[in-house]
């Protein structure tokens, strides 16, 4: 007779030290993962759990995180229509109009370029504070620049698994470019604010910020949400990239990339092997 096992027995129980390792060691080896390295986490919560047991293990700070959409067949699984993973101090870069800023990809695993509306974190969420509405959100915004976030994981097939997956490795994060500030941003609508991806030449999606739900500012409000709750509230200068607003998009070390904003400029980008830390 089978017996069943509540989930919650399943979630106290999960190696998530194991789990965040493996992940860790294949990005300082720079060694892709054919499979998913364990048994994948039975809901966020523990993922979060296993995201956390990684950043400890991750030699390098947190300057800042990523929020990405959860696609909407499995919002109400999971009960969570957003994700995030941290952003790490050396895989941040400040860029200028006309660099082309190489970036490292996992060989053998996932990468892709997305186009990111990126705040700047003025001042200090309070440690307390773990319910913000979108006013709040708002209040926390220094400033608002045009970004690109290097997506990318060791293990090719990430997205596919599905967000418990992403959330146990960084989010899916590669990394963070933060372009030039987008200059009177309080004054525009989500509509006001669009943009393009293109991979070696080719357009290959449109959009803005009127494609996130919310718009930045609720990708904010969820950061924050989680961030407190998990012991790690926001900081004055930390950056966050606020969800994909023109699609994800594939490359492969070689080829160059760029994201575009109307009317406020562009980042361009080359990918490059990934290389044993």
């Amino acid at each position: 007779m089978r017996v069943s096992v509540p989930a919650t027995d399943l979630a106290e129980e999960f190696p998530a030290n194991a789990l965040a390792a493996r992940f860790v060691r294949a990005r300082l080896d720079a060694t892709p993962l054919p499979t998913f390295p364990g048994d994948l986490p039975p809901d966020l919560a523990t993922a979060y759990r296993v995201q956390d047991a990684a950043i400890a293990l991750w030699p390098d700070e947190v300057i800042g995180w990523k929020v990405g959409r959860v696609p909407p067949e499995h919002e109400g699984p999971l009960g969570a229509g957003r994700l995030c993973g941290p952003v790490f101090k050396r895989a941040l870069w400040f860029v200028r109009p006309g660099d082309l800023t190489p970036f490292p990809v996992f060989v053998g695993g996932f990468a892709a370029v997305e186009a990111e509306y990126v705040v700047r974190i003025g001042v200090d969420a309070p440690a307390g504070k773990l319910d913000w509405t979108a006013q709040e959100a708002h209040g926390l915004i220094g400033a608002l620049h045009i970004g690109m976030e290097p997506a990318g994981s060791p293990f090719r097939d990430i997205n596919v698994i599905g967000p418990l997956a992403v959330v146990s490795d960084f989010g899916n994060n590669a990394g963070l470019m933060v372009g030039a500030e987008i200059e009177g941003w309080a004054s525009l609508a989500n509509e006001d604010l669009r943009c393009e991806t293109v991979i070696e030449g080719e357009v290959m999606g449109q959009g803005g910020a009127f494609i996130l739900p919310g718009g930045p500012v609720e990708s904010l409000r969820f950061l924050a949400e989680n961030t407190a709750r998990r012991g790690k509230p926001l900081k004055a200068g930390q950056y966050v990239c606020t969800g994909a607003a023109a699609g994800i998009h594939d490359i492969i070390a070689g080829q160059t990339g760029a994201v575009r904003f109307e009317g406020h400029g562009e980042i361009r980008c080359a990918a490059v092997p990934a290389k044993p830390a």
